[in-house]
């Protein structure tokens, strides 16, 4: 019945492109939620009348997200191809687009992880700090579990905006559904291949944001 419906799909190559998709999303959404939660972190301790409290670096580190953040993502990848070809010697291929992706996504995530610091009752810091909690423990013991949530639903968010970034990346020869649908179907006017892409990539998102929501829902325990 598909072959029927998508007679140019060869499926070998659609799954082959799928899962190089799911490769690009899955490592980049873990780098980025640690780079991400880190970055924001340093933003929220070095804002005023937090313990790091330092303008010069508070306002760096934000202008640094800010600009990466402002970059479209396509122009982007355009600006690190030298420095992805110097990192890995060539920027093809699926590790080829994980620079961009991960410096990309990062300043987006940690502008998330700001927000969600930002909503913590500011009683049970205070109270930590009273206690003479070490930097070390605020950050674990409170910072994170207090703002778990909003945390996962933000990494949830910056994981399906990955998936839209894979496929732009594809266009330049990263691989994936992006490249697929680019290459095989848009250029060799196969509407059939490009419309199956599309609609796995539909399925990829919304398996993410239901898992996301799911594991954000159990966290929550207020």
């Amino acid at each position: 019945m598909l072959s029927g419906l998508f007679p140019n799909v060869r499926w070998d190559n659609m799954w082959e492109a799928t899962y190089e998709t799911l490769y690009m999303t899955g490592i980049s959404t873990v780098v980025t939620f640690v780079l991400g939660l880190a970055i924001g972190i340093i933003l929220f301790l070095t804002s005023p009348h937090q313990i790091w409290a330092n303008k010069i670096a508070n306002f760096i580190t934000g202008s640094l997200v800010n600009i990466f953040r402002s970059i479209p993502f396509i122009v982007l990848i355009i600006l690190l191809i030298p420095f992805t070809k110097f990192l890995l010697g060539t920027i093809r291929g699926m590790n080829a687009a994980l620079p961009a992706l991960i410096i990309g996504a990062a300043p987006f995530y940690a502008r998330m992880v700001l927000i969600a610091l930002r909503e913590i009752d500011k009683g049970v810091l205070e109270a930590a700090r009273s206690m003479g909690a070490k930097t070390s423990t605020i950050i674990w013991k409170v910072l994170i579990p207090e703002s778990l949530p909003a945390l996962l639903s933000g990494i949830t968010v910056t994981a399906v905006t990955l998936v839209g970034y894979t496929a732009m990346a594809g266009i330049i020869g990263a691989g994936g559904l992006g490249n697929l649908a680019f290459i095989d179907g848009f250029q060799r006017s196969r509407d059939d291949v490009t419309l199956m892409a599309t609609i796995i990539i539909l399925i990829i998102v919304f398996i993410i944001q239901l898992i996301g929501d799911f594991i954000t829902t159990k966290a929550d325990k207020r």
